[in-house]
Order: structure tokens, then sequence, then C-alpha cells
């Protein structure tokens, strides 16, 4: 039995398009009464597609008692060819096998998402003797497998590593992307007694740490088994000819056993055979999904997994996540305010610009980024410079000291933080910025706040979104001030913040057993599990990560989500069109069984009638191509 799968599986999409190029040739010539070979040319087709579908009806009815659609058209070829109508058998045998091919062409093949995961797992670690900490000149380091790791080993964390278990810093200060496992969209500053979580990437500044969870405990490990069960407990959706399949046989068997009973005509019990089997009612699902994909394509959407659509058209709810997804995933300038009569709002952000020229901090390098997008010009070039881990910078700019960091820098200054500077920045703490004070000379300037900035029609996507009835959720790793701010700028009323992997993943599995399908819409690696457990999972094509577009059913290429409503809506026409192609299949079926019974048909003329019905199920699918949604 295994070798017959093992020859069904041979040569794959690239056999069946040969076969059927081949056979629908053969069947034309058969029709016309061209015969290239001393029996009729049907039989090319009875061979390359008919016997492939017999043989996948005796496997699946051998190990595991599987009547499928390709029994009832297993029976239909065998009975044609017994009575001499090798014609019949052959149409029959090559409308099913294009049907299979269609099926086949929508199923996404096998990802490599969790293979990518596993490869983010840090390979190595830098372990340090206890007689080196704080001091590693005077100690030994070794570089060691990150699997090798002990709990209380001494760990060294160099600038652009990332940290290769879970841990607590036990000396030195630096700032830490998250993303990985927060999809925070800004950097974290880390100090002694922080704690760091495996993947996560060290942004400047060695920090010595002790490992408190290594091996299948760490984050990282965590996260692949996440995506892991996520994926083995997603059920995928049986094709409607399947599920019908073991009633239409009966049927197809019981009407054609009477028929030749009462009539003991053998040919009228071969017609109906060939009329009953469901070509066009395999047709009608694989064709209008491809239509619909080739519409999806159109519109930015690249689907990955052939019943996704199919999924979409019944989710009750479409989460977010926000940075990157909603939001840009970038820091940018929000505001720039100067309480100084001196030095005007301009000429600080020059200062900022400037002190922060030779910074290695992602912050830092944002407000230089924004400072010479917004203004066209270079920024100061400072004098001296020095970088304070944790708290900031230091420079000395045109004969100025400027300092640029947070509060804890201003206080070891003994630099007092004005009020009307605390009460400015109040509102801006609120809404999830983050502020850089600024002082010059010793003095309280004033501040910069940065954010990460909303995506353009953002709104207008979440609004139509609800309008087609379905509920908007905020699911998101950041902050809830940040979280709850972007929530009121798109009319979000239902928002969960500061959410690690597993609590997106808990909060959609309890959302979908409360009978209400999720589509989750995210592009971080920490969206991965999400996106798999999701009935649905889009990933932002663009600036998504790989992991989480493997993970995805869906990739929005362009990232533009005002094509969210599109898909939605596309999705439900999809729906509406398989089923009138289903309710059509069915009754022609009925109505040329009708007419076997009584003689009117005869296995040839049968066949060219439910071909006839797989043309006009394909014409239907086809219109998908060009809908558009109506406004």
């Amino acid at each position: 039995m295994q070798k017959l799968e093992e020859l069904l599986e041979w040569g794959g999409t690239k056999r069946d398009i040969a076969f059927l190029v081949i056979s629908g040739s053969a069947l034309l010539l058969s029709i016309f009464g061209v015969s290239l070979l001393p029996f009729d040319m049907a039989w090319i087709a009875i061979i390359l597609c008919g016997i492939p579908i017999i043989l996948e009806a005796v496997i699946g009815l051998v190990t595991a008692f599987d009547i499928k659609t390709d029994v009832l058209v297993s029976i239909a070829l065998v009975a044609s060819v017994i009575i001499g109508e090798d014609f019949a058998a052959g149409e029959v045998a090559f409308i099913m096998q294009l049907g299979a091919l269609l099926e086949d062409l929508t199923v996404a093949k096998a990802r490599a998402g969790i293979e990518k995961l596993v490869h983010l797992t840090p390979r190595t670690a830098r372990r340090i003797s206890a007689a080196a900490a704080g001091n590693q000149a005077a100690g030994t380091e070794e570089i060691i497998p990150a699997e090798q790791v002990q709990v209380g080993d001494l760990l060294c964390v160099l600038p652009g590593e990332a940290v290769p278990v879970d841990g607590v810093i036990v000396s030195g200060e630096t700032s830490v992307n998250q993303a990985v496992m927060t999809g925070e969209s800004l950097p974290v500053d880390k100090k002694p007694g922080d704690t760091v979580s495996s993947g996560t990437v060290n942004q400047f500044g060695a920090f010595e740490m002790r490992a408190e969870k290594v091996g299948e405990d760490s984050s990282i490990q965590r996260m692949i088994r996440l995506v892991q069960s996520a994926d083995a407990g997603k059920a995928k959706i049986v094709g409607i000819a399947d599920r019908w399949a073991t009633w239409i046989v009966i049927i197809a068997l019981t009407a054609a056993a009477l028929t030749w009973l009462i009539s003991g005509e053998i040919i009228r019990a071969v017609t109906i055979l060939v009329v009953f089997c469901p070509c066009a009612l395999v047709l009608a699902t694989p064709t209008a999904i491809m239509a619909a994909i080739g519409n999806a394509t159109k519109h930015g959407f690249l689907v990955r997994e052939g019943d996704a659509l199919e999924r979409l058209s019944s989710v009750k709810r479409i989460t977010f996540d926000k940075t990157g997804t909603l939001t840009y995933g970038t820091p940018q300038v929000t505001a720039v305010e100067s309480i100084r009569p001196d030095i005007s709002a301009r000429e600080l952000y020059a200062y900022a610009a400037g002190s922060e020229l030779n910074s290695e901090h992602p912050l830092g390098k944002a407000v230089v980024r924004c400072y010479r997008t917004e203004t066209g010009d270079a920024p100061l070039t400072p004098d001296k410079f020095y970088m304070l881990p944790g708290r900031g910078v230091r420079a000395a700019i045109r004969g100025k000291t400027v300092l640029a960091g947070n509060p804890e820098l201003l206080r070891e200054n003994h630099i007092q933080l004005p009020d009307e500077v605390a009460y400015k920045t109040e509102t801006h703490l609120k809404e999830g910025c983050t502020v850089i004070y600024l002082t010059v000379d010793g003095l309280c300037a004033g501040f910069i706040a940065l954010a990460d900035t909303l995506r353009q029609d953002a709104s207008d996507a979440v609004d139509e979104l609800k309008a087609s009835g379905v509920t908007p959720v905020l699911l998101t790793g950041d902050h809830e001030n940040a979280a709850l701010h972007i929530a009121r700028q798109l009319h979000i009323d239902e928002v969960h913040a500061n959410c690690l992997p597993e609590d997106k993943l808990s909060w959609i599995d309890a959302s979908q057993k409360d009978r209400l399908p999720v589509c989750m819409i995210g592009d971080g690696i920490n969206d991965a599990p999400a996106l798999k457990k999701a009935l649905v999972g889009i990933a932002m094509g663009k600036v998504g990560s790989d992991i989480a577009v493997d993970a995805a059913d869906i990739a929005l290429v362009n990232d533009d989500i005002r094509e969210l409503p599109h898909l939605l809506k596309l999705s439900r026409r999809m729906m509406n069109t398989i089923r009138l192609n289903l309710t059509f299949s069915m009754a022609l079926n009925f109505a040329a069984i009708i007419l076997a019974i009584t003689g009117i048909l005869n296995p040839v003329v049968g066949a060219l009638v439910h071909n006839a019905g797989s043309v006009v199920v394909i014409v239907n699918s086809a219109f998908l191509l060009g809908w558009k949604k109506q406004n």
C-alpha cells in the first residue's frame, strides 16, 4: 500500500498538468473519431486520469474505510468500461482529475515557519568564570553552545548579540530590543536587577547576566512550543463533496441497482452512475476559491492556504497587533517644546540632534533621523560626546553643555525638573510617548516626545470592518497607555495591552471556544503563535518578520490595510458563489438522474450533460476575478 501512495505522489502538480493536457487532446480526437492507436483514444484519459482515482479510492477504503467521491467515480469508470462506453469513462476521469488539480493548487505547501523560529534561537553563549564577574579582563571567558548553559551561570552579552537564555542583569546597563517577545516598537532600557529574555537583542553596551531559565524553559523555546501547539489545534475544512460523499455513493448505487432491476437495462444503471459523478460538485469550491485568490492578489494579498478565504468569511472578531500593523513600527518625533525664552524650539531640536549624533541608542538615532527629515539640515557636530547607558547622553555643542536623557540623568546632575515641564509631558506620557528631557548649561530647556505613528487610513479601515459586522480588538504587547491612545484614535472599544505571546494565544483560544471565530492580524515574531491559533492569520508582508508571514494563512504584501475590508467582503462573496455552484450542481445531478432512469440519457450524453454543468460552474466562479466591493 505504501508503494501505491508513493506512485500517486510521483511528479506532483507538474505530472497532473501533463496528464490532463495529454488526456484532453486524446478525448478531442476520440470525439471526432480520430484514432492514432489500435484502440479508442479515450483510453489514454482512462489510464492517465482514471487509474490514479481508482488507486486513491482503493487506498482510502482499505486503509481507513474512508468513502470519498473517488469511490463513486471509480465505480462509474469501471462500469462504463465494462459496457464499452470508453468515451464516457475517459471524460469523467478527465473532469475529476481537473477538479483534483484545482484543489491541490489552492492548498499551501509545507511551510518552514517553525524551522525559522528554531534558527532564531541563540546558538552560543559567552560564559565567564565567577572570579571574573564584573571584571572581564581579569578572568576567563569561553564560548559554549547555548544548550549547555546551566541555571546560575554568569554570561556576558555584547552589543548586537541575542540574549542566549532568560536571566537577570548583574552588571552593566543597556537597551534591549524586545520585539521578538512583546512586539514593543521602542527598545527598553535595562539595568542591574532587570530581567532579560532569550532571543531578545542587546542594542548597545555589554552586560553580565545570571542565567535563570535555560533549555526548554527559556522564552524562545516556549514560543516554539506555542506555535507548534497552535498549528496542531487548527482544524482544516473538509471539502463539501467529500463531506457528502457517503450519501452520494449510497443514493447513486441504490438508484442504479433499482433501475437495473426494474428496467432490466444495465446501460440505464451505468448512465445513472455516470451522471451522478459529482464533477460539478467537486469543481464548485476550488474554482471559486482560485478566482477569489486571483482577485485578492490584485489587491495586494498573497493567500497561502487554500481554505483561508472560506474560513475568513465566518470570522466574528478581527484582532490587531499594534506595532507595525496599525502603526508604522518606528519611533517618530511628535513634539519639541522649549521652556527657555532664549532658546527656540527649533534651536532645542538642533541641540538634541547634535547631542544624539554619535549615540548608539535607537531613540537617539530616531531623533537624528527625524531632525534630518523634518528640517533638511545636518545635525550639529558635538565637540565632546559621552554615552551614559541607562540615562542618556552628554555633549558639548558650540560651547554649551547639553544633556539629553531621562529624569534620573537630571537628578544625578542636580538639575530640577520644572513643574511646567512635568505638566506638559504628562499628556504625552499618557499617550504612550517616550520623553527625552533636555538641559543646556545646567538648566532644563524643554523636552522631545517620541511615539509610534498611526498608519494612514487605519481609522477608515477599522470603521469599515466594524460596519461589516465584525468586532475589532487591539491585542498588543505594548504598554497600556500607548495601546489606549491608539484604540481611541481608531474607535476600538476592546483593548488588551502588555500581552505576551501566550496571552494572545489564550485570548484567541477562549474567544473561539465561545464560538466567536477570530482573524488575527500581526507582523512580529511574537505574533506567530496567535497567527497560527486564529481561524485566519494575516501577516503584514512588507514589514512583517519571515516567521510571522510563514505562520499566517494570508500575507498583505504591501501593508496597505485599506484593503482589509475588501478581503473580508470578497470572502463572503466567494462563499455565496460556492453555495450557488453547489445548489446548481446538485439540481443538475438530480435532473440528469431522472432522465437517465427514464432512458432519455445514455452514458455519453449523460457525460456531456454533467460536463456542461462543470463549465457553468467554472464560468460562474470566474466572475469573482473582477469583483469589486460596493462602497
